[in-house]
């Protein structure tokens, strides 16, 4: 009945604090971004350097223009005006111009009204000169007719710029800028206005064409600024393509060579030592091959093993129906009858083992891990042994914690597990006897802090055969034990199932003060399921 299932409350055991690691970022992330930031930075640095450098360059050349510009309009101001009480500029100031004006620079001279009176282009003897293109192959094609509404536009235009520079000079201001000239170059410009005391008696206007000159000087030093930026960038590529490239491609080779069979593991030492995501790629794919080839091993192993142990109960079957008809007396028929029952009950029981053992891979990695309270689940198995249990069979008693304990799992493999459990203890515990099922919070392993413990008051269990009795096909029986009611996998499916949620399973003997065997423990140890 399920009153007779014995539970009793443990204290609860002090719980252990995490500590939580906080670990760094990528180290190849770190690099690339390292790597790229540096071309950036150097190319913004550049830009800024020399955009700087650009606008100290025009605006040395604007006030050197200026101060020129002022001393020509004082001395115009002063020698080149004539009239009282309203003066006014004599032509003689076209000399002023001539003379004054250096090579490379145009000065126009405006009246009050923005006349122009002189332009140092048409009084002064130099010569624009410039060089004739290369001449034409005869099977070249023909130069383009240059376009004249362009250039109309770009006459037009400039002349606007210019007339808006005098406007504004005629009005006392003095005038600095960049515009465009008529041929749509720029040129740094200085307009000042001519005054006798307080009137203006026109504008002098004073260009230099070299901006262009300039901002090529400024492309020039930019240069070795693109040049590390570029170089940063091909050495990155080149360690991107040395530390991550090669190396994938290194990895999905030897990938291929597992999938062809010509090997049977992944084994490169050279990027395992490395410390960084592709090392660790390489020992997760080393570590995952060779788990791969461990279990091929294992499934070869465990076929060999399957085709033994089913063959010794087909041998005894063939054996006693040959016999069979060979004996007259009818105990001995008997006899021989209980023998092919028997083996026909361990050949079942085996064939369901065998089953569920090569199943139990496919069901872990199907179900998904969910909170699984042991409490509950421990009590629903024990009160349906102690319901179904026969005169003189061990009793189940259930010790529990006050508080629950939940891990994460699956409730049908872990239920299984303890099933095992139990059997095994029920069978190797005396008639009449104990079975103890404790669950508590570990103080031994913090990473698996759920323990559970199956004891029985049995012969115990072998100190060599501690840990081969998780090995599979293992029938050691004590004397008496039923022949045939286990084949052997119970403990080996429990371990393969515990380990698959992060725990372990080990078995111990219980001993008395006297140091005599009094019985077995099978502990399980598994990690709690966060709250």
């Amino acid at each position: 009945m399920a009153s007779d299932t014995v539970i009793e409350k443990a204290e609860p055991a002090p719980r252990e604090r995490v500590a939580w690691r906080w670990f760094g970022g990528s180290r190849l992330g770190r690099l690339i971004v390292g790597l790229n930031l540096v071309g950036l930075v150097v190319l913004v640095v550049g830009a800024l350097v020399m955009n700087e450098f650009r606008q100290g360059l025009i605006q040395t050349r604007l006030d050197s223009l200026s101060a020129q510009a002022e001393l020509l309009a004082e001395v115009i101001a002063e020698g080149a005006t004539r009239g009282e009480p309203q003066p006014e500029l004599e032509p003689i100031a076209v000399l002023v111009l001539q003379r004054f004006i250096p090579q490379g620079q145009r000065a126009r001279l405006f009246d009050a009204e923005g006349n122009l009176l002189a332009d140092s282009y048409v009084v002064s003897e130099d010569v624009d000169v410039k060089a004739l293109p290369p001449a034409r192959k005869p099977d070249a094609r023909p130069p383009r007719k240059p376009d004249l509404a362009k250039e109309a536009k770009l006459e037009a235009d400039a002349r606007a710029d210019l007339d808006a520079e005098v406007a504004r000079a005629l009005k006392g201001e003095r005038v600095a800028d960049v515009r465009h000239s008529e041929t749509g170059e720029r040129v740094v410009s200085v307009s000042i206005p001519v005054q006798r005391v307080e009137a203006v008696l026109g504008v002098l206007t004073l260009e230099a064409g070299d901006v262009d000159a300039i901002v090529a000087a400024q492309r020039r030093a930019l240069l070795p600024f693109a040049a590390i930026a570029l170089g940063v960038t091909l050495l990155s590529s080149l360690l991107l393509h040395v530390l991550v490239a090669r190396p994938v491609m290194r990895l999905s080779a030897a990938a291929d060579q597992v999938r062809l069979s010509r090997a049977r593991a992944i084994s490169l030492p050279d990027l395992e030592a490395r410390n960084d995501e592709i090392g660790d790629l390489a020992r997760s794919l080393e570590t995952m091959t060779a788990t791969l080839s461990d279990r091929m091993d294992a499934i070869e192993r465990f076929a060999a093993d399957v085709s033994h142990e089913i063959k010794n109960p087909l041998t005894s079957i063939r054996s006693a129906v040959e016999t069979l008809d060979l004996v007259k007396d009818d105990k001995a028929k008997d006899r021989l009858t209980g023998v092919l029952k028997q083996d026909v009950k361990r050949l079942d029981r085996l064939i369901t083992d065998i089953s569920n053992a090569s199943r139990l891979d496919a069901e872990l990695s199907r179900d998904q891990p969910k909170p699984v309270d042991l409490g509950r689940l421990l009590g629903d198995l024990t009160a349906a042994y102690n319901d179904a249990a026969r005169e003189g069979e061990p009793v189940v008693k259930l010790v529990l914690p006050s508080e629950p304990l939940r891990v994460a799992g699956r409730e049908g493999p872990l239920g299984q597990v303890f099933r095992n459990l139990i059997d095994n203890a029920r069978s190797f515990g005396k008639p009449g006897g104990k079975v103890t099922v404790a669950l508590q919070r570990s103080d031994v392993d913090p990473a698996r802090s759920v323990l559970l413990r199956v004891e029985d008051d049995g012969p115990g269990v072998p100190v060599e055969n501690l840990e081969t009795i998780f090995q599979r096909f293992y029938t050691s029986r004590p004397k008496g034990a039923a022949f045939g009611g286990n084949s052997g996998l119970g403990l080996s499916i429990s371990r393969q199932i515990v380990e698959a949620h992060g725990g372990r399973i080990w078995a111990e003997n219980l001993t008395g003060p006297d140091g005599e065997v009094r019985g077995a423990r099978l502990s399980v140890a598994l990690p709690e399921a966060a709250r």
